[in-house]
């Protein structure tokens, strides 16, 4: 009740009483400059512009220049010209969220996709650019998360409210991976946002990888390559805002996004169009600031419910230290990392342990659990250093007892390692078959510190 009261107050506080209108003065690129509104309207705010055809086009006001409004449209300006009548409009971009949603396909602006009739819409209107719930009042991060990945579940525990990133360059395997994950994780509602998305692939991820059963649990955000920036940018704000309607109703919400760099992108289109200099390999100093106003959106709820959150960022030429991917790693709770190489040699996923983090995992595990992990992680890694003298034949057995181990369990540990698109496995059994790859004791269920 109090969200429905706020939000109708915000809307009666913007109505005027009468139409503020203007007129186009230019089009230069994608953008479109209005006099006569350059004064009731702010950044961020919306404007329909009317073509000579009659179409309404919706715009976002993105800066102003020389006396007028900076408008961005949502779709093409065919039919745009000098002179076109610009309306404002009076309330928030907002959504409204219902239950009903679950199962079905909309696009930016909350509207279906899947041509299964209108979506209902629910008594609360939660804003398209919502803010985090303050840090203070937020539960904590707790309670271990299935995802049904071997390589994740033992090495990178996730928990409920933390935000994962994947990490991986082009045609390594992000959309397989998150494939996996969304057909096999534990959660009450999945929340999954397909920004800048290949049109082929995204039909695709909905009806081979997600399946009918996975699709029931969950609400699809659908923005494809070919759609304008700011339609791709809003597509990730409303994926956020469809997870928190779930969240809100004490559900434990998993939020996937594919990808943030692709968000990012569009911002830099925006940016850059509205004369914004570049910062950093062409991204502007918002680009930077959007990140974390996006991502600290997921996480646990102020009461019950949380938004567990996996975000795939598409690494610019196999280097992790460009702008995106280095900016991300520093606001989310762990990253997976994806390695070209040993993708190369035919193992998938393949998530290069050594390379990723969970930041909430050792917390979670229980002393049990984190003696196997290390264990593992420490074979993995002696073999790693000696790799390359191993594979010349360089090495002698017998020099090093602690090279000699590793060598004898890292077939063992590829092999639990490597997993096919459609197999699943629990944390229980996860933990089980590394103990007995080590020849360690496990009597655990595999979820941590109760």
């Amino acid at each position: 009740m109090k969200f429905l009261v706020r939000s109708l107050l915000t809307d009666i506080e913007r109505i005027t009483g009468v139409q503020v209108y203007g007129r186009v003065a230019g089009v230069q690129g994608m953008l479109v400059e209005a006099g006569g509104v350059q004064r009731q309207i702010s950044v961020g705010d919306r404007c329909h512009v009317i073509a000579r055809d009659g179409r309404r086009i919706p715009c976002e006001a993105v800066g102003f220049r020389n006396g007028r409004a900076l408008l961005m449209p949502f779709f093409p300006i065919d039919g745009v010209g000098l002179g076109c009548r610009t309306e404002v409009q009076d309330s928030e971009p907002v959504a409204h969220p219902e239950t009903g949603w679950l199962g079905r396909v909309i696009n930016a602006f909350a509207e279906p996709v899947d041509g299964l009739g209108p979506l209902p819409l629910g008594d609360v209107a939660y804003p398209i650019r919502n803010r985090p719930p303050p840090a203070h009042a937020r539960a904590r991060v707790q309670g271990k998360v299935d995802l049904g990945v071997r390589s994740v579940n033992t090495f990178l525990t996730m928990c409920r409210g933390q935000r994962m990133g994947i990490f991986a360059g082009s045609g390594v395997g992000k959309s397989s991976i998150l494939s996996m994950m969304a057909k096999n994780t534990s959660c009450d509602v999945a929340v999954i946002g397909l920004i800048g998305e290949r049109g082929r692939e995204a039909r695709e991820f909905i009806e081979d990888d997600l399946g009918v059963e996975g699709l029931k649990r969950s609400v699809v955000v659908v923005s494809t390559s070919d759609e304008s920036p700011l339609m791709r940018r809003q597509a990730a704000y409303l994926t956020l805002s469809v997870a928190e309607f779930f969240r809100d109703q004490g559900n434990d919400v998993l939020c996937m996004m594919d990808s943030v760099t692709r968000f990012a992108m569009a911002n830099r289109e925006i940016s850059l169009s509205a004369g914004e200099p570049p910062a950093s390999k062409g991204y502007t100093p918002t680009v930077f600031a959007e990140l974390p106003r996006l991502l600290e959106r997921a996480g646990p709820g102020v009461g019950k419910g949380s938004i567990t959150g996996l975000f795939t960022v598409l690494v610019d030429g196999d280097d992790h230290n460009e702008p995106i991917s280095d900016a991300v790693r520093g606001i989310l709770d762990g990253h997976i990392v994806l390695d070209r190489a040993i993708a190369d040699r035919g193992r998938y996923p393949a998530v290069n342990v050594l390379r990723s983090v969970s930041r909430t995992m050792p917390a979670c595990n229980n002393d049990e659990e984190n003696v196997l992990v290390s264990t593992a992680r420490r074979l993995l890694a002696t073999y790693e250093d000696m790799a390359e003298l191993i594979r010349l034949g360089a090495y002698r057995r017998g020099t090093d007892p602690a090279v000699d181990e590793a060598m004898h369990y890292y077939p063992q540990l590829e092999a639990f390692l490597a997993q096919k698109k459609t197999d699943a496995t629990d944390l229980a059994t996860c933990y089980r078959r590394l103990a007995e790859i080590l020849g360690l004791p496990f009597g655990g269920d595999g979820m941590g510190r109760k």
